[in-house]
């Protein structure tokens, strides 16, 4: 693949999310871990910083030289986000402006 300067590019890895019954999300294509504790993780995917809010959220799998990624606990939202300082409070600032 090559980007508009004619540069190869390596093709993005794959980033799929999956979540059951708001309890049990399986996150692939998962870069690195930013923060994470009981009540959010913040992933870093080729697609963005992923943001996970909940309840009682903890750690199911990592497996990050696969990318993968499995959380469970109660799930409340979660979101994309590209803006801002840092990752971790990229996420929260965006998700604390989405929800004023």
């Amino acid at each position: 693949m090559a980007d508009e300067k004619g540069r190869v590019t390596k093709p993005a890895p794959r980033h799929h999310v999956n979540m059951a019954n708001r309890q049990y999300v399986e996150v692939t294509g998962v870069l690195q871990v930013e923060s994470f504790d009981s009540e959010q993780f913040v992933l870093q995917t080729p697609y963005g910083f992923l943001a996970i809010r909940g309840e009682n959220l903890h750690i199911k799998t990592l497996n990050l030289e696969d990318g993968i990624v499995i959380i469970e606990g109660v799930v409340f939202e979660m979101g994309y986000d590209d803006d801002g300082p840092g990752p971790a409070e990229r996420a929260k600032g965006w998700l604390t402006k989405l929800f004023r």
